[in-house]
């Protein structure tokens, strides 16, 4: 099973300079955290190396990339080269895709459930990814995001799951 898991903005950004737009939602790390722990992560290299090239805590990292050689040198991460490797991946667990924009492009004829925080309002972003195609996913359940001091934009929280 694949499962996207990302924040965007109304306009769709994802990211911005390779990091996430400057909306800085405590919520959504949170949210992620709590729906990734003991699950495999799935990423593309530049999404990891947003994340400083580190390991997350209770959770397994696996990068794509085509550069055979890439991270080698980085104790627990693991590698795949394909989206054949990365359906082999997901047969019998759970995979967690969390970007960047190539590596959704590139799993969506197989992704089975999406989880996505919905950030309103627009910011500054360069990495967009498309909207979600209703007449394959249905929204099953939506939790509206707590404002408070350290969440002064407004969200939610998307659960879609494809259509049978």
């Amino acid at each position: 099973m694949i499962t996207y898991v990302y924040a965007q903005d109304e306009k769709g950004g994802v990211g911005y300079n390779n990091d996430i737009p400057e909306w800085n939602l405590s919520n959504d790390l949170k949210f992620f955290k709590e729906h990734t722990m003991g699950h495999t992560m799935l990423m593309g290299r530049a999404t990891f190396e947003s994340m400083d090239c580190r390991l997350l805590p209770g959770r397994k990292t696996v990068v794509m990339t085509t550069n055979k050689e890439y991270g080698k040198d980085i104790e627990g991460l693991e590698l795949i080269h394909s989206v054949e490797e990365g359906l082999e991946l997901a047969s019998d667990q759970e995979v967690m895709c969390i970007g960047g924009a190539g590596v959704f492009e590139s799993f969506a004829p197989h992704v089975d459930r999406i989880l996505r925080t919905m950030v309103e309002g627009e910011f500054p972003a360069d990495t967009f990814v498309p909207d979600i195609n209703k007449d394959e996913f249905e929204l099953v359940k939506i939790e509206d995001g707590v404002l408070d001091e350290r969440n002064k934009h407004p969200h939610r929280f998307e659960f879609w799951e494809r259509k049978k």
